[in-house]
């Protein structure tokens, strides 16, 4: 169970855990403030986990489990770690929903489908660019989104929440329920993953983990 001093030390470093005590108290405002910060932020990395039409969806079933939480909160982490943490589990939720209803048609699909998958269509892309042709921001956008889409879960939202958070080796542990170590390892061949798929772009600007390595 989590010491009163863990509690107040939270409560003392993160004003986000002091607004969420506040909903814990009642405080319609202080929720709204709380969506306010976050809700842009998690439809972002949402976008890279499920089909981007489901991620504004999934970002309400995330508020709406924090809301429902709220009487039983306790400040046993930074706010972004528990908000994240949920999101992760609605992410992974929805997924396996989703892969649920992949299957029922899975008996009408070719084997040579398996050659479509994101890192192949993204190698086939590379193959065709010319090397003096000038992406744009949309394109570049679209080339790390198609990219991501070839990590495994884990590993995308490792890096997920790393370069969109800016959370710690641990943070991201406490997040997804891993070790530190694992961590690592995860965000390390995330990186290798990308830096092959995206190699072709680098001299246009494209890099693994969005602005260079750290």
């Amino acid at each position: 169970m989590l010491s009163d001093t863990s509690a107040q030390d939270y409560q003392a470093r993160d004003p986000d855990v002091r607004l969420m005590l506040q909903v814990r108290d009642g405080s319609a405002a202080a929720f709204e403030e709380l969506v306010l910060r976050y809700q842009n932020r998690l439809i972002a990395v949402l976008e890279h986990l499920v089909q981007r039409r489901e991620a504004e969806d999934l970002a309400q079933e995330v508020f709406l489990r924090v809301f429902r939480a709220r009487k039983t909160y306790q400040p046993g982490a930074k706010f972004s770690t528990w908000l994240f943490t949920i999101a992760n589990n609605v992410a992974s939720n929805a997924r396996r929903s989703l892969a649920r209803r992949r299957e029922v048609n899975v008996g009408s699909q070719s084997v040579s489908d398996s050659a479509g998958t994101p890192l192949d269509q993204m190698a086939t892309a590379a193959s065709g660019l010319m090397p003096t042709r000038q992406l744009d921001t949309a394109e570049r956008a679209e080339i790390v989104h198609v990219a991501m889409q070839s990590l495994n879960e884990r590993q995308r939202m490792a890096l997920l929440l790393s370069k969109f958070e800016g959370m710690s080796y641990t943070e991201i542990g406490e997040t997804m329920g891993l070790s530190t170590q694992a961590i690592k390892s995860l965000l390390s061949r995330a990186r290798c993953n990308l830096r092959t798929i995206l190699e072709p772009y680098m001299i246009e600007g494209v890099h693994p983990d969005g602005n260079g390595d750290e």
